[in-house]
């Protein structure tokens, strides 16, 4: 089984920024690819950043050139570095891992930008 866990979230003023983690354990399989994911109320879930096993990334158009994924392969853990924070970031964000056989999500945490 894998767990997943996010943290960093929190409650930012527009423009600011904010870090959010992903550590994720149990038994993982390779390769695999992680993502992260933003759910804002009455929207469906949407990606926001993905990075594969190689760490190639893509983002959203929303996001592009504000936010960026990295990740720790030694300590199976993916980041996702928010700057220039809009209003319309609010959501709560998830983590997944998708390996060849099973996707995995975190629990969610919740990023509030205030204007």
């Amino acid at each position: 089984q894998v767990h997943l866990q996010e943290s960093g979230g929190g409650l930012v003023q527009a423009g600011g920024s904010l870090s959010l983690s992903c550590a994720a354990s149990g038994t993982i399989s390779s390769p695999n690819n992680m993502d992260w994911y933003r759910q804002a109320p009455g929207k469906e879930r949407e990606m926001v950043a993905s990075i594969t096993h190689d760490g190639r990334a893509n983002y959203v158009a929303a996001v592009e050139g504000r936010f960026t994924i990295s990740r720790d392969y030694a300590q199976n853990t993916m980041y996702l570095q928010m700057n220039s924070l809009k209003p319309e970031d609010t959501a709560v964000y998830y983590c997944a891992l998708i390996t060849l056989n099973a996707v995995y999500w975190g629990q969610g945490t919740q990023v509030t930008v205030s204007s």
